[in-house]
C-alpha cells in the first residue's frame, strides 16, 4: 500500500498514523516514538493535543536506519 497517491487534479492524499500505530509498526514503545518526534528524527504534526505521523515519514526513517545499520533506533 502506498502512503501517497495522486488525486485527479494533481493533489495528493497523505495517510497519517497515530503514535500508537507507529509504535506497533516499529515494534517500540509509544515513548520511543515521542522521543523520535521531539528530537526531530521523525516528522510529525500536532493535531489538537496529539501527534500524527505521515506514513511516508515512518517508511523513510526505517529505510534510513536500516541502510545505515543504526542500532540506536531499534
Amino acid at each position: 500500500m502506498t502512503a501517497v497517491r495522486a488525486l485527479p487534479r494533481g493533489d495528493f492524499e497523505v495517510r497519517f498514523l497515530t503514535v500508537a500505530e507507529v509504535a506497533g509498526i516499529m515494534r517500540v514503545s509509544k515513548m520511543t516514538v515521542y522521543r523520535l518526534v521531539h528530537a526531530g528524527e521523525l516528522a510529525a504534526m500536532r493535531v489538537g493535543r496529539s501527534y500524527r505521523v505521515p506514513e511516508r515519514a515512518v517508511q523513510e526513517y526505517l529505510r534510513h536506519s536500516y541502510m545505515n545499520g543504526n542500532s540506536e533506533t531499534a
